[in-house]
């Protein structure tokens, strides 16, 4: 069977700086809020180019964080609307609900499967305080208009950047195009952790101070509380493992785009939509290979009793999930029908050729 992602033979490659690092820790005596967060926390600034990063417990928490700061800061309040794509993993609208902001969906582009910037300013109310965009399955979603629609309406413009580490627009990377960005390190991500791990990452000194007294429980001075905060860290042994694999970032989103290159080049079959690949390659980092296709679910069985395991991005949209039955008398076509058609294919930077070469075979044989 040819995993859909090989998680051990992932981190297995890095596995005596790991090891030394993990020990390290280990003998330190010093498991939070120490010298491998600071490393770590340095190492991201310098890489995304963005002057502050601060770890946090994981990639929901960061987007959270963002708004509750924002919140506290005065630019957001109870009820405000946050713009953000209908199709999407939930997490990005848990984060706007949970902090008691009112979520507002806007349909994607089919090619790219990205909130449509076309459509984003007729959704803009009195109310509207922010757009969260998602660089979905690896690829960025940006555009001149979107910050000539932010500077417009003064809103600002947050990046989940769960899924997009490594990818750039217009030279510059992804976490530092917006006002403020959420990262999740979860294991499976291009960048991922030995647990549950995330960061923010931003420009503006205010905001930075702010999250980070947020995240240990509202206090920038010990037992000072200033805030209602929340518990929010990145551990020592996160962050250590983390920028260790940091260092390998980019070599490892170059072999993914080089595999995805080869599956849109060989993989030739009618009943098949291929995603597109960029005119800069550098706009996708290829976290997940998505292709549609009407007769998913017969694909999908196809692929998986030829020794292929597959997984959906996802099966239901949110606004379909119990979670926000408010809205799931709502209608959004077109994240209907990529949640109705999508899978994902195996693609690991640890993927042997063989194994792409079957990958190719099989998915041109259905």
């Amino acid at each position: 069977m040819i995993k859909f992602l090989d998680l051990q033979k992932i981190n297995l490659q890095y596995q005596n700086e790991i090891e030394t690092k993990l020990l390290e820790v280990f003998r330190s005596g010093w498991y939070l809020m120490g010298n491998q967060l600071s490393n770590f926390e340095k190492n991201l600034s310098d890489y995304i180019g963005a002057k502050h990063s601060i770890g946090v417990a994981n990639g929901l928490d960061a987007l959270r964080l963002i708004l509750r700061a924002y919140m506290e800061m005065g630019v957001m309040k109870a009820g405000d609307e946050v713009i953000v794509p209908s199709n999407t993993y939930i997490a990005s609208i848990l984060a706007i609900s949970d902090n008691g902001l009112t979520p507002v969906l806007v349909e994607p582009e089919i090619n790219t499967y990205n909130i449509d910037i076309s459509k984003i300013e007729e959704k803009i109310t009195s109310k509207t305080k922010g757009i969260l965009i998602v660089h979905l399955q690896g690829r960025v979603v940006f555009s001149d208009e979107l910050t000539e629609i932010a500077k417009k309406h003064n809103l600002k413009i947050i990046e989940d950047n769960a899924q997009a580490i490594g990818a750039a627009w217009k030279g510059k990377k992804t976490g530092n195009l917006g006002d403020a960005a959420g990262f999740s390190f979860y294991p499976g991500k291009n960048l991922g952790a030995l647990g549950d791990a995330g960061a923010v990452t931003t420009n503006d000194d205010d905001l930075a101070k702010t999250i980070r007294a947020l995240a240990n429980y509202g206090s920038n001075q010990k037992y000072v509380n200033i805030y209602k905060g929340l518990n929010s860290r990145l551990d020592e042994i996160q962050a250590a493992v983390l920028d260790v694999k940091l260092q390998y970032i980019d070599n490892e989103n170059n072999i993914r785009r080089q595999i995805a290159k080869r599956f849109i080049d060989e993989i030739n079959n009618p009943a098949i939509i291929l995603p597109e690949y960029p005119a800069d390659e550098n706009e996708h980092v290829w976290h997940l290979f998505v292709i549609r296709s009407e007769k998913r679910d017969q694909l999908q069985a196809y692929l998986t009793e030829n020794g292929i395991q597959t997984l959906i991005h996802y099966p239901i949209p949110p606004h379909k999930q119990e979670a926000y039955k408010e809205w799931n008398d709502l209608s959004f076509p077109i994240s209907e029908k990529i949640h109705d058609e999508v899978l994902t294919l195996p693609l690991s930077p640890v993927m042997s050729e063989e194994e792409i070469s079957r990958i190719i075979a099989v998915t041109n044989t259905f």
